[in-house]
């Protein structure tokens, strides 16, 4: 899904650079079977710019890991 949000943001926008970042908590974990209450996953996604630049990507990076 991260992927396809970022692709489409692409497409519509067509910006230089795009960047997402989805954070969930897998449902089917907290409430049934093993009842793991937390469960989250993180993943993210890099288009343009943000992919090719290294120096960006890490500003990137470090202002999402600040919110």
């Amino acid at each position: 899904m991260t992927k396809q949000i970022a692709d489409f943001l692409e497409r519509r926008l067509q910006p230089r650079g795009v960047g997402v970042v989805l954070e969930a908590e897998h449902q089917c974990m907290s409430l049934r079977g093993v009842r793991a209450h937390g469960s989250r996953t993180l993943t993210s996604e890099l288009g343009g710019h943000l992919r090719r630049d290294a120096a960006a990507r890490q500003e990137f990076y470090s202002l999402i890991r600040g919110r």
